[in-house]
């Protein structure tokens, strides 16, 4: 008896599960962007939630919130979509797009949370805070992209390697469209079984 009530328990505990949906961390410059690459970083967000990631950022201006902008506008978007992980510990900070605050206090520390959140990583401009980034993410393994036309350090890393650890490159894309397709090619298919949000 004791036998059957455990099977039932298991079998309650893993009805609901549904495979988890692949997380895109997008990282880049926190300042004002120009025009051109605030209009990128809406449609690479806004994008990204429809082909269905998640998002996670650093969840703060600049290129954070122009992505987390796009994925709230996103025809498909439902709370839980946008993670933040803000350097300090005040929820407040956080640009007003996100769904999901979570104030680390680890200030720069928490580039290192970001990437290891992903399953893929794009880069967009970007300064020392973005190089740190993508250093972690390629130790890391996580597999990049880097929108080439948007300058910084996606511009120079694009298409090349950061060092000789691994043998593939960081791929680079030139529009937010590009990222997306490439960015679900790398991960998102094997995990949705065949693309499209799960």
């Amino acid at each position: 008896m004791d036998d059957d009530r455990e099977d039932e328990d298991t079998k309650r505990d893993i009805a609901p599960y549904v495979p988890r949906r692949p997380v895109m961390a997008v990282i880049g410059n926190g300042l004002a962007l120009d025009a051109a690459t605030e209009a990128v970083c809406v449609e690479l967000g806004r994008r990204a939630v429809e082909a269905g990631f998640r998002l996670v950022t650093g969840g703060l201006g600049g290129v954070m919130a122009a992505v987390s902008r796009g994925g709230r506008e996103a025809t498909t978007w439902r709370d839980g979509d946008i993670v933040g992980l803000l350097p300090g510990y005040e929820a407040s900070a956080a640009n007003p797009y996100v769904d999901i605050v979570i104030p680390t206090g680890m200030q720069i520390g928490r580039n290192i949370l970001v990437v290891a959140a992903a399953d893929v990583v794009v880069a967009v401009g970007g300064g020392a805070g973005t190089l740190s980034e993508i250093a972690v993410a390629w130790q890391l393994g996580k597999p990049m992209l880097a929108l080439a036309t948007s300058g910084g350090w996606a511009r120079q890393l694009a298409g090349g390697r950061v060092d000789d650890r691994r043998s593939d490159r960081i791929a680079s894309v030139a529009t937010a469209e590009e990222a997306v397709a490439a960015a679900w090619d790398v991960v998102g298919r094997g995990r949705a079984g065949g693309g499209g949000r799960v």
